[in-house]
């Protein structure tokens, strides 16, 4: 009996106490039990997670396509990141892949989506406002991603991105404008949806549909080219978030990512991956040069830089990368560096995530600016973003009209074109509505 006291060894349960103690003499079943229980303990206890996930990180994906990138986010990311999806159409909701889904608008749309209606997007957001901030309020920093050009996304995306920035955390919007195709009114409205949204987060990224015909070829069905699309949402966020969450052999800490990304404005993140010889310069190229992303890298003043590879990586190709980068950027420019091995990458290969903030202004890579972020006094005045998105597109129309009648040379035959535009937009605009909203109308 009092060989078994001693085998039960009360104290050896608490993990703390456990060095100070003498061995005890245990049978093999006991012994197990005993050196198992400090290496479950941690994991298992929240406190213990919290302290060895240090940042937590929320992806919020609104409307139909940013449940898309979601989705595709969740087949594959990094853990420790929470993914909420936020939508008016229910059906499309249901089929997020996400931890926590957000049905907004239930009394506004019924569950139907917004029909194209950024305003109706925008109330819905603040009909649930309580249950989003109760969502999102322990996070450090989020990600608002969404697909611009719509209702829910335009409207909602803004709301999700203010009510993180007024709780205090980083918050980044990724938002895709829409293809040309898709005609006049939905660039409008993806428009005014992304001067809503960089007045209400601490970094944005933009990234243009219509750049996807760089990368694809012209026997892509339209399922992939939509895939790429998401593909580029979900990588931007990832590259972030690796830099955060992945032990460094020169480590990037979240400290580094609030001082480039708090309160910059417009940001790129580019990616390069290669491999065989030269692969260094390849990678850098393919990072600063991204097709796919709307604002060039030079010109930034803020830059964290990520090279990441196994254990062939070699000194002198980080010092190729760092200083391509270097000559593409401000030369003044903050550059903060880190480095870390990768276990995921094929053999051979080299990875780099380029985040680049700190813009004087938007310079697309066609070398101008954009018209929506650029202020003169040549284009028609802005109006505040107070007014409802729809106020904001009857107001332009009529100030671009005003200019025209004001130019003699122009004004034969122009203020009936736009007369002819406006009949057939008050039509387009009529379908737009969801058919219940019409039928309360009449």
């Amino acid at each position: 009996m009092k060989a078994k006291k001693t085998t039960k060894a009360k104290p050896v349960a608490a993990s703390k106490e456990m060095g100070e103690l003498k061995r005890p003499v245990v049978n093999k079943k006991e012994k197990s039990k005993v050196m198992s229980t400090p290496k479950v303990k941690p994991v298992s206890t929240t406190k213990s997670r919290d302290e060895q996930v240090v940042v937590r990180i929320k992806v919020v994906g609104v409307g139909g396509g940013g449940g898309n990138a979601i989705t595709r986010m969740y087949e594959d990311f990094p853990k420790g990141v929470e993914l909420i999806a936020i939508n008016t159409d229910l059906q499309d909701l249901n089929q997020a892949q996400a931890k926590k889904r957000i049905y907004i608008g239930k009394n506004l749309t019924k569950g139907m989506g917004t029909g194209m209606n950024p305003e109706l997007g925008k109330q819905a957001a603040e009909e649930n406002r309580a249950e989003i901030t109760e969502a999102i309020k322990d996070a450090d920093m989020i990600f608002v991603t969404a697909g611009f050009g719509g209702g829910t996304g335009t409207g909602a995306a803004p709301v999700v991105a203010e009510i993180a920035k007024d709780l205090g955390i980083l918050t980044v919007g990724i938002v895709t404008k829409p293809f040309a195709f898709e005609g006049g009114q939905r660039a409008r409205i993806a428009e005014e949806g992304i001067i809503r949204m960089r007045d209400r987060v601490d970094t944005l990224i933009t990234i243009p549909n219509d750049r996807i015909f760089s990368i694809i070829s012209k026997d892509t069905s339209l399922m992939k080219a939509f895939e790429e699309v998401d593909k580029i949402l979900r990588d931007s966020v990832r590259g972030v978030t690796e830099l955060i969450l992945t032990p460094g052999i020169i480590n990037i800490d979240f400290a580094d990512v609030k001082a480039v990304m708090r309160d910059s404005g417009s940001a790129m993140v580019g990616l390069g991956i290669a491999s065989g010889n030269g692969r260094a310069g390849k990678a850098a190229s393919a990072a600063i040069n991204s097709p796919l992303l709307e604002t060039s890298v030079e010109g930034a003043r803020g830059i964290l830089l990520c090279v990441s590879g196994r254990n062939d990586l070699k000194m002198h190709e980080i010092n190729e990368i760092a200083s391509a980068v270097a000559e593409s950027a401000d030369q003044s420019a903050k550059i903060i560096f880190g480095t870390y091995y990768d276990r995921k990458l094929n053999k051979g290969q080299l990875k780099i995530t380029l985040i680049a903030t700190g813009f004087s202004d938007t310079l697309t890579r066609d070398g101008r600016y954009d018209s929506y972020f650029t202020e003169s006094a040549d284009l028609p005045v802005r109006v505040s973003s107070s007014l409802p998105f729809e106020g904001i597109a009857n107001q332009n129309m009529r100030e671009e009209r005003e200019e025209v009648k004001s130019t003699p040379i122009e004004r034969v035959g122009v203020v009936d074109d736009y007369e002819e535009e406006e009949i057939i937009e008050e039509k387009e605009k009529e379908w737009d509505i969801p058919a219940f909203l019409r039928r309360r109308k009449k």
